[in-house]
């Protein structure tokens, strides 16, 4: 049970680690904002797990099975609180990509085109927000208000997909702005600039 709260604790903090990456290449790498959401970061970790992994934290077993487990009501909402802090920073990430990317380019054009790097970044980031919320608000509703039984069944399935959709992110960012994964960066005499170039292996065949 230990080792398993501990990996989708991980998974969490690499899912965020790399959505907040994601929102210093957007603001133009700014230090500050980025030291203010490690700020933020740090503390939604420190309560989430000084609620998940205090002393007085037992899990009750269901007896006559090994790999199943229920959470009494008491140690449900303390389990709940580090999948809210989850949701928390997913909203403050969504925020910030929007009005970074609606005051950069405008709703309107936004929304006309996906074809620049805002917009690639507007439809991933909220389609990331959208499906982790409609799978993480359910699996908070279950450790509130579950059963015994159901109370945290789909923690494992929260922490698999949100792996699963910010590896999509980082590939489609990756494959939208070059020309895919084989591709190098160059740079021109403008610092500010990157160009990529892309190595292909042709191999000729003569044909008797």
């Amino acid at each position: 049970m230990l080792v398993r709260e501990l990996l989708l604790f991980l998974q969490q903090i690499t899912v965020s680690f790399t959505l907040t990456l994601r929102i210093h290449a957007l603001y133009d790498r700014n230090w500050r904002l980025l030291g203010c959401m490690v700020i933020v970061g740090l503390a939604l970790m420190g309560g989430a797990s000084a609620s998940s992994y205090s002393n007085n934290n037992t899990t009750t077993y269901i007896q006559g099975s090994d790999c199943h487990n229920a959470f009494t009501a008491k140690e449900a909402a303390r389990h709940g609180l580090a999948w809210v802090a989850v949701f928390v920073y997913d909203l403050l990430i969504f925020v910030l990509m929007v009005f970074r990317t609606c005051k950069t380019r405008g709703f309107l054009r936004l929304s006309l085109s996906n074809r620049n790097i805002y917009g690639i970044l507007f439809q991933d980031g909220a389609m990331y927000f959208a499906a982790m919320t409609l799978i993480n608000v359910p699996n908070i509703l279950t450790y509130y208000c579950g059963s015994d039984v159901t109370r945290g069944n789909l923690a494992t399935l929260t922490g698999c997909m949100s792996v699963t959709l910010v590896s999509r992110l980082v590939l489609n960012l990756h494959k939208s702005t070059d020309n895919g994964i084989f591709s190098t960066a160059i740079r021109n005499d403008d610092p500010s600039l990157d160009v990529f170039t892309t190595s292909v292996q042709v191999v000729a065949s003569s044909h008797n």
